[in-house]
């Protein structure tokens, strides 16, 4: 009720009795009742009323509530119509992404095919290069040998 949590209404209920008094607030209530109650009785007669002029115009409600829907469902088009072309490079973006994805999805294909041959292979290959690094070892060690240390640059 008006956003009022049970504190606060018992916090303002007390500022009225201290201001008032014990014997005025019951008949403070009683009037605050009666108010109420012309108020809802006045808004429904305005309701009432409004909805009898309508139909004496030729408006019934279910031809109201069409009106209100196609006004409604017309805006609706227009938000979607004017927020739809807020991102023109999107077309752009979806056919990159679409050319990345094909590309990844090509590289992946190639690997694994690529890394079933490396793994058979890679055994012969380990250890050739270990034969290799063994012969380029020697020759470094002979060169060494024969003209003195190499001074490698850092």
């Amino acid at each position: 009720m008006f956003g009022i949590g049970g504190g606060e209404l018992i916090f303002i209920m007390f500022i009225v009795l201290m201001l008032f008094g014990s014997d005025k607030v019951p008949e403070m209530a009683r009037t605050m009742g009666k108010a109420m109650a012309q108020l809802k009785n006045a808004t429904n007669d305005i309701k009432s009323e409004i909805q009898k002029g309508a139909a004496d115009n030729g408006f019934d409600q279910k031809m109201l509530s069409d009106l209100t829907n196609n006004i409604t469902s017309e805006i609706n088009s227009v938000k979607a119509n004017l927020l739809g072309d807020t991102n023109p490079l999107k077309g752009i973006s979806d056919s990159f992404s679409s050319e990345i994805n094909k590309a990844k999805d090509g590289l992946l294909g190639e690997n694994t095919t690529s890394l079933a041959d490396i793994s058979s292979t890679t055994t012969v290959e380990k250890d050739k290069l270990s034969e290799e690094k063994i012969q380029n070892d020697k020759l470094n060690e002979e060169i060494e040998d024969s003209i003195g240390p190499i001074k490698r640059k850092k």
